[in-house]
């Protein structure tokens, strides 16, 4: 999805790092309870380091929804999370992205027009009402809203068993996206097999699928991914455990299967924080997640050898864009009474949203 940020004027991008820390630190003593400022794990430590919360994306959106006194939310993140902030928060609160080009390649792999047309023709090979839409938390507002108006429903990765069993409880069929590997080992999870198991395929006629396929499949994957966590290869498990033979491997959902049915744990990062945090002294531990988050762990965790699990190291380009001159630059704008950056969802898709986030919240 093209989004446009405007270039910084010079006197962000040639800011020195002292420079910044006080111009930033200046600004949020002069906005006070009014801004709450939300870091995503991902982000980079320059920015970490300013914020009020930290957390998985819906975390950080209930904690800004909960804080009423603050009417100004910058979600230091990426497009849908901020979007998510916006459906859950107040109508007196704004919330306000700092780089408009951080997104999410893989909720970028499935809009709203290509499902709509999934939808339809889904619907045209078997009964549409038996068929229930479920989207991961890393999707826009916009399939929020789609899953909310056709009866279904948001999952996150701690909680997609629990959703999909829902989901299963009132229809035949479950078309799940944007991530094909959440739903992949979620489904295997809950005992399914690779013949229950179909990837649409947007572009190509009925999902690149023949019509039997559709019918007699239980999930529909969307054909899309997490480019960092594809990454990850059994190749990468098997180096690190020859190289290390106590290694503990913990790997994110949004893994492919291969590696997952071979990790020592599987799960969010709310979860592999929990488990880094919990492992004894001396521990050695293999992630799979995103690189930033992974050194932060390691530095936390002196005691323990905590490392990633691919050697080369790449880090998401988009997931984190956000750095310092760019919050400088959000935060003083506010200070002067200018917004910049605004997130605004459509009023029809907030509300369809709120009803899927329900949903989830309901059933979990």
């Amino acid at each position: 999805m093209l989004r446009l940020q405007a270039p910084l004027p010079d006197d962000y991008t040639l800011a020195t790092e002292p420079e910044l820390v006080s111009r930033i630190a200046n600004a949020k003593r002069a906005l006070g309870d009014r801004l709450v400022v939300l870091g995503h794990h991902y982000q980079r430590d320059e920015v970490i380091r300013w914020a009020d919360a930290v957390g998985d994306s819906f975390k950080l959106a209930r904690f800004a929804a909960d804080n009423h006194q603050a009417t100004d939310i910058v979600f230091c993140g990426v497009h849908f999370m901020a979007e998510s902030a916006d459906v859950l928060t107040g109508d007196h609160q704004r919330v306000i992205l700092p780089d408009l080009n951080a997104g999410c390649s893989m909720a970028d792999m499935a809009d709203i027009d290509q499902v709509e047309d999934a939808w339809a023709e889904i619907g045209a090979i078997t009964a549409i009402d038996r068929v229930v839409p479920i989207t991961y938390m890393n999707s826009s507002a916009a399939l929020k809203a789609f899953v909310g108006r056709h009866g279904g429903a948001v999952c996150t990765s701690s909680n997609a068993r629990a959703v999909l069993t829902w989901a299963l409880e009132r229809g035949d069929k479950v078309l799940f996206f944007p991530d094909q590997h959440l739903g992949r080992n979620t489904g295997f999870d809950m005992g399914f097999g690779a013949a229950d198991m179909r990837v649409w395929t947007p572009h190509q006629d009925c999902g690149g699928l023949e019509e039997r396929e559709v019918k007699d499949s239980t999930l529909l994957l969307w054909k899309g991914h997490c480019s960092v966590h594809q990454r990850f290869r059994p190749e990468h498990v098997a180096a690190a455990r020859a190289e290390h033979p106590t290694v503990q491997v913990l790997v994110h959902p949004e893994c492919s299967h291969d590696v997952v049915e071979i990790a020592d744990r599987v799960g969010s990062t709310e979860r592999i924080q929990e488990w880094v945090a919990s492992a004894p002294a001396g521990s050695v531990i293999a992630i799979a997640t995103e690189i930033h988050m992974v050194q932060r762990l390691a530095r936390e965790h002196a005691d323990k050898t905590v490392f990633s699990l691919d050697p080369l190291i790449c880090p998401c380009s988009t997931m984190f864009r956000i750095d310092a001159p760019h919050l400088a630059w959000t935060l003083e704008a506010l200070v002067d009474g200018r917004i910049v950056n605004q997130i605004i969802v459509d009023p029809d898709d907030a509300e369809w949203a709120r009803v899927a986030l329900q949903r989830m919240l309901d059933i979990t």
